[in-house]
């Protein structure tokens, strides 16, 4: 190994309030392995479930002293990005321990519903990158009459891997909620990236589809 004493450690920030909102404990607690940390000193947040303000799951609402006073001749978008009291939205998902230890879910714009359950397509990634012979993962949904959306998951192989479908869906039901297993596996070499060099979400979703439609 390169770096035996090296940790690796989760972050969080945005552009609009600053690189850092998470650290250590300050009762020196460890921190959970996909945990970012506990809220740092002069940071402000909030979890947001509807009507609750003070959710233990929901969306990170953020104020720093870095806060962006609005976004540069944009009074609208900086309208709808900013509560009333002065918070930003950041429209990420998070979920906080009985320790106060923040974890990512996921985007709730990338949240849907199967069944009546939500399902974040971060949470069910994570969970399938566990496995060793999957290297990267990707959920998305497809409409489905029963259920009104259902999972699928595109999925790049660890190099030199042998993997099938049904070995993707019994990883995943044996470490999820059965209603997160993906209903289709989709093998691919790589994950399509949009201009912001993340995974292209979008053209996945409408391959998905002509995928379902295919049966």
């Amino acid at each position: 190994m390169l770096f035996p004493s090296a940790v690796l450690s989760n972050g969080y920030g945005t552009t609009e309030t600053g690189p850092v909102g998470f650290g250590p404990h300050p009762d020196g607690i460890p921190t959970p392995p996909l945990a970012l940390g506990y809220p740092m000193d002069g940071i402000r947040l909030r979890l947001v479930d509807g009507d609750n303000r003070d959710a233990d799951e929901g969306v990170l609402e953020m104020w720093t002293p870095a806060l962006m006073p609005g976004y540069h001749q944009l009074p609208e978008r900086t309208a709808a990005a900013m509560t009333d009291d002065g918070y930003y939205i950041t429209g990420d998902i998070m979920r906080r321990d009985a320790h106060g230890f923040y974890e990512f879910v996921g985007r709730a714009d990338d949240m849907f519903v199967c069944s009546g359950e939500n399902i974040y397509p971060g949470e069910v990634e994570k969970m399938l990158e566990r496995h060793p012979a999957i290297h990267q993962a990707c959920v998305v949904p497809v409409p489905d009459e029963i259920r009104g959306q259902k999972p699928v998951v595109f999925v790049v192989p660890a190099s030199g891997a042998t993997l099938a479908a049904q070995d993707v869906k019994e990883f995943a039901l044996a470490n999820a909620p059965a209603y997160q297993h993906p209903r289709h596996v989709e093998f691919v070499a790589e994950l399509p990236l949009a201009g912001t060099n993340k995974v292209d979400r979008h053209a996945l979703i409408q391959r998905a589809a002509s995928l379902d439609s295919q049966g």
